[in-house]
């Protein structure tokens, strides 16, 4: 049975996980730096990280189990078929580039000052974002056309690198390829189930020497917090994001990788 400290450490990074995988802040990101702060790294920490995302994957499938339900039970119609198609072709790229540089990206981007950096980028280009009266010709997925996909699965290679933000990535994409906010963070939260299925079977098999019993406890509370902080972040953005906008996580992106940037000197 793991100690206090390890539970808390365990519940605190599934929260972090959960709430910022669907947050234009960079799950990533939080998890490097909190990682690191929390003296939680290593083989073990590596899969830990995998189970903390399967929560957040399902959570994206409780919130939206009746959309997903209705496309399993219905995949012989055109609807559902495109549904299903145009998921994969967001996802491709993405997991293209993946398989490419896994090791390079892990080896050498994954540390503070590359996501400092790329925090601080990602906010000045939401605040842009927020600036500009981008035309909107897309208000449902279901509208979406294969071009569409395609544009936002090469904005989420951008995310490959630390701190750059999937959600924030695929939601500015779709935004420049015609989706209204809603919509867009609503095909964000869809393409993290393939996306974040893909990335945490290879991480599993690349680190599955880490997986010990007497962890299973520490991975089940991580897990648990993970998947309930996740269903919070899914609710309460897609409600900001319409309200208010980019500029507040823009803001908090600045300042955190400032902070960090002047802590690493």
């Amino acid at each position: 049975m793991p100690d206090l400290i390890l539970l808390f450490k365990a519940v605190l990074l599934g929260l972090v996980e959960g709430l910022t995988e669907f947050l234009p802040v960079s799950s990533t990101g939080h998890l490097i730096l909190f990682g690191h702060a929390l003296k939680f790294e290593g083989p073990s920490a590596s899969v830990f990280d995998v189970v903390i995302q399967v929560g957040a994957i399902v959570a994206v499938l409780w919130v939206y189990r009746a959309r997903f339900w209705n496309v399993a039970v219905s995949l012989k119609e055109p609807r559902s078929q495109k549904f299903v198609g145009v998921l994969l072709l967001a996802f491709l790229p993405a997991a293209a580039l993946g398989l490419l540089f896994h090791h390079v990206i892990k080896t050498y981007l994954f540390n503070p000052q590359v996501v400092a950096i790329s925090l601080i980028v990602g906010g000045v280009v939401m605040l842009v974002i927020d600036r500009l009266r981008l035309a909107v010709t897309i208000n449902d997925v279901d509208h979406m056309g294969w071009l569409t996909a395609l544009k936002i699965g090469l904005f989420q290679c951008a995310a490959m690198v630390p701190g750059v933000s999937r959600s924030g990535a695929t939601i500015i994409g779709g935004m420049f390829s015609g989706l209204d906010r809603k919509t867009a963070a609503e095909f964000s939260f869809f393409l993290a189930v393939p996306t974040l299925t893909a990335a945490a079977l290879y991480d599993l098999y690349k680190n599955w020497t880490g997986l010990s019993s007497s962890d299973l406890v520490l991975m089940s509370v991580g897990f648990v917090s993970s998947f309930v902080f996740g269903m919070l972040a899914i609710a309460v953005f897609i409600r900001l994001i319409v309200r208010v906008g980019f500029t507040p996580f823009a803001i908090y992106r600045i300042l955190l990788g400032a902070i960090i940037l002047f802590f690493a000197r």
